[in-house]
């Protein structure tokens, strides 16, 4: 597999993000209708589905780099966005089991993974890392093996320990958090992190959530898509840096917003670790701007069509009543009132010229 990655991207001021066309069809859009519900939509973690962001368990893009070197460079200015619990030694080897062999067998040109019993090398070409280590040391290691192999894959990544009914968010390497604080949450039950979003726990869907996480089985993931709008492809929007990132918000305007604002989408996938018994929850995000979009017919009319109509108070709950309307305006230009086809996929093999129509 050749991909050529961007290595020059920046996701904080001064931004620099672009989507190749392969990257935007590629794209995890999360509207298969015309019309939006919020519901836990949870379905197997398979290999494949309707854009190649589905293709593997952990999806390489041409962002990889830039956004391996965007998380170090937050790691060393907050290191406890990187934090594990004692009591979790055994998922984080875990979770680095499972991360190493899945990458290694998903992209061979670009990762390997040799075993000699306990002695086990990782050569990861992309970042030019070759470590020879022994399985359950951490001591062999640069630094502990669940921050090691998450400094090296796109996506926040959690584990949460399950006991007495619940899951408990006991460790974290969150860099890219959507308006929550991972060093709050830290140590939380299911229910006590989810608290903040209201919508969902008066529908019941987060108590339905926990007791179908509580039976997810050993190589049986699930996945789930979520999505929000951002103004700049930041992925740092966490609840104590909302200084830094909220007066964006008050910056769209209809002359920049082809360009300024993004569809956010998380292809979020969960993991039964087989030791450990905890769940490995990665949070990948993606981002497209609305001026991409619309270079995709069927998303550019399906997008206005969810802005248009959706409900007042999940508007409010995801935070977009600022500049929703300026969204849907936009966006109308692209919806010529053709009916789309069922699901996410773009129907296209190539793009039309940057723009929306007039």
């Amino acid at each position: 597999m050749s991909i050529c990655f961007h290595r020059d991207e920046k996701f904080r001021i001064p931004f620099h993000f672009s989507n190749s066309d392969a990257a935007l069809l590629r794209f995890p859009f999360p509207f298969p209708e015309d019309s939006y519900t919020y519901s836990v939509n949870i379905e197997p973690h398979t290999r494949g589905g309707p854009t190649e962001a589905f293709s593997a368990q952990f999806d390489v893009d041409e962002h990889y780099i830039a956004e391996c070197q965007d998380r170090a460079e937050l790691l060393a200015a907050e290191p406890s966005r990187c934090t594990v619990l004692p009591h979790m030694h055994d998922a984080e080897w875990d979770a680095l089991e499972l991360i190493m062999s899945d990458m290694a067998k998903d992209y061979p040109d670009l990762f390997t993974l040799t075993r000699d019993g306990d002695q086990w090398t990782w050569h990861n070409r992309p970042l030019g890392l070759q470590d020879t280590f022994t399985f359950g040391n951490a001591s062999t290691l640069p630094c502990g093996p669940f921050e090691y192999i998450t400094r090296q894959t796109q996506g926040d990544f959690t584990l949460q320990d399950q006991r007495d009914g619940n899951l408990f968010l006991d460790g974290v390497t969150v860099t890219g958090a959507a308006d929550y604080s991972p060093a709050f949450d830290l140590g939380m039950s299911f229910d006590e992190w989810h608290g903040p979003a209201t919508v969902a726990t008066e529908m019941g869907i987060f108590d339905r959530a926990l007791q179908y996480l509580l039976k997810l089985q050993v190589g049986r993931p699930v996945r789930r898509l979520n999505w929000t709008l951002t103004v700049n492809p930041r992925f740092d929007t966490s609840a104590e840096n909302y200084p830094v990132w909220g007066p964006d918000r008050t910056t769209i305007t209809a002359d920049n917003i082809g360009n300024s604002l993004f569809l956010r989408v998380e292809l979020q996938s969960l993991y039964r670790l087989p030791r450990s018994n905890a769940i490995l929850f990665n949070i990948r995000t993606y981002f497209a701007s609305f001026g991409d979009l619309c270079r995709v017919p069927k998303w550019g009319r399906r997008l206005h069509r969810v802005l248009r109509d959706l409900p007042p108070e999940l508007a409010a709950y995801k935070g977009l009543v600022r500049f929703l309307p300026t969204a849907v305006a936009y966006l109308a230009a692209s919806d010529d009132g053709s009916p789309t086809s069922p699901g996410i996929a773009p129907d296209i093999q190539s793009l039309r010229p940057i723009g929306c129509p007039a």
